[in-house]
């Protein structure tokens, strides 16, 4: 096996409410549906150039206001196009935009620290935020007491994870208890070793995705 760079010590999460919005909306992004011209199916371009063919054909053999017809065609179909494409991106990320809207961020991601260890993901935290222990234990992470409370998801708890261009997006199950992590790959900066991280969870789960269906029901 390679040798992996880990942390000597976590590194500050510090999460913000926008970057937790925009995680999400790349997630959506990377996993919604392709709304392109290349998304429409074969027998939708056979009516459509159908349609072309009729309304082109009536103009060049048809004069005067019988025309109207043929041009009404010709307008049709570009309508179609536009909603099949544009119109229908336009309306999914509105319905996006609004779930996210209604959604908070977890208090925990402010004050939590990341390691990346052999074994997994270390979260870590000031022992002083009782209402933060409780909210991370509600997010499927059993706290371990001390100075800094901390929690490890073991790489083979994961049981799903994605990537987008500023992101790493994890599913897990620990003890039953389900919960999910963002990894922001600004933390490079910070010597957070994202590549291990990828490394690992490529190991455990070789295809990516977020696949919710895979975590079990609790008991």
């Amino acid at each position: 096996m390679a040798l992996y760079p880990y942390t000597l010590q976590p590194v500050a999460l510090n999460l913000t409410e926008a970057e937790f919005q925009q995680a999400q909306y790349e997630l959506f992004t990377n996993a919604s549906p392709n709304f392109g011209l290349k998304s429409i199916k074969m027998k939708e371009w056979i009516f459509i150039a159908i349609g072309v063919i009729l309304a082109v054909t009536g103009l060049i053999f048809v004069s005067g206001y019988s025309t109207i017809i043929f041009w009404m065609i010709l307008v049709a179909v570009v309508i179609y196009l536009l909603v099949r494409t544009i119109g229908f991106k336009w309306y999914v990320k509105k319905e996006f935009e609004k779930q996210v809207a209604a959604q908070e961020m977890p208090d925990e991601m402010r004050q939590m620290k990341l390691g990346v260890q052999k074994h997994g993901l270390v979260m870590a935290m000031a022992s002083n935020q009782p209402d933060l222990m409780k909210s991370s234990q509600m997010r499927g992470m059993q706290m371990r007491a001390g100075a800094m409370q901390q929690a490890v998801i073991p790489w083979t708890a994961v049981k799903s994870w994605d990537e987008t261009d500023d992101y790493i997006f994890m599913m897990f199950e620990v003890k039953g208890q389900q919960g999910s992590q963002i990894v922001p790959k600004r933390l490079q900066a910070q010597k957070f070793p994202i590549d291990t991280v990828r490394q690992h969870l490529q190991e455990v789960v070789p295809i990516r995705g977020l696949q919710p269906e895979k975590l079990q029901p609790p008991a």
